[in-house]
């Protein structure tokens, strides 16, 4: 890059760059790359639009760009996502929490009505949803576990950083294996689970494939809905009498998993819920009262 890059010349240059790179909405990229080195606002660029850069600054942020053309998600690249309206950290140890995932929270929050409970958030990662439903209703007490440490250490710090270690709780499991006794300890129990399958996997974009965690992503069998149906059989022993399973669920298994749900003896109900693209989105079943 040349001597006298100013805000306006580096995003129209990085925007064009990103174009012959086939990066999606490629504008917005190269802003909030350079709104992350300059710890600015998008809207500040604007402001500032004339300012040039110092050399420091154009260094790191010619390698900001240089990782985004190599197709890293710049959310890795920031290591910042926000969900639920909340500032989280993210590494490559978890997967980039999306706005489709809201709705799992959405759905939580409706049925609590505010009224304390005692929930699990199985695979955290991040810790988006569980520290969502902490930050958002005051009553809950979340357990958020995970079977890979480095993402419990990030779902730990997003508990510390929005002021909710006392009520969100991390934990190492597989699933349930932590969870020795057949109790029934939670309200509710809520999932973003692996449901990409096998014949998906390999056509996904590269910033997901070759970036985001693939055990995270990867559901088991050619329609990914292996561990969707593990949880489906496992978790109704921990569930209350009238509690609640959420899972969100892939494009395309609705169908695969409407029979097995209406067929599960300890669920008196369920139903699907579609996401704003129309999508069936959350599987919510609801334990048998007795």
């Amino acid at each position: 890059m040349g001597e006298t890059w100013t805000i306006l010349r580096v995003i129209q240059w990085t925007s064009e760059y990103f174009v012959r790179k086939g990066i999606d909405q490629p504008r917005a990229n190269a802003e909030v790359l350079l709104a992350h080195v300059l710890h600015m606002e998008r809207l500040e660029l604007y402001l500032h639009y004339d300012k040039p850069l110092t050399s420091q600054e154009l260094s790191l942020y010619r390698e900001m760009v240089r990782r985004r053309g190599r197709r890293e998600p710049t959310q890795y690249i920031t290591g910042r996502q926000e969900f639920w309206s909340l500032e989280l950290e993210v590494t490559p140890a978890v997967l980039i929490p999306r706005p489709e995932t809201e709705l799992l929270v959405e759905k939580a929050l409706e049925i609590l009505k505010d009224r304390p409970a005692r929930l699990l958030d199985l695979g955290t990662g991040s810790g988006a949803v569980a520290v969502a439903l902490a930050h958002e209703n005051p009553g809950l007490r979340v357990v958020a576990s995970d079977r890979s440490w480095p993402a419990l250490q990030v779902a730990r710090r997003n508990a510390w950083r929005h002021g909710l270690q006392q009520r969100v709780f991390p934990v190492a499991m597989d699933l349930f294996s932590a969870l020795k006794s057949h109790r029934p300890f939670f309200d509710g129990i809520l999932s973003n689970p692996p449901y990409v399958g096998e014949r998906e996997f390999p056509h996904l974009p590269p910033e997901i494939r070759d970036y985001e965690p693939a055990g995270a992503l990867r559901g088991g069998g050619l329609e990914g809905t292996d561990i969707i149906r593990r949880i489906l059989r496992e978790a109704p022993p921990f569930l209350k009498p009238g509690g609640f399973l959420l899972l969100e669920i892939g494009y395309g298994q609705e169908e695969l998993l409407e029979r097995e749900t209406a067929q599960n003896p300890h669920f008196q109900d369920h139903r699907f819920w579609r996401d704003y693209a129309g999508i069936p989105r959350i599987l919510q079943a609801t334990k048998t009262e007795r």
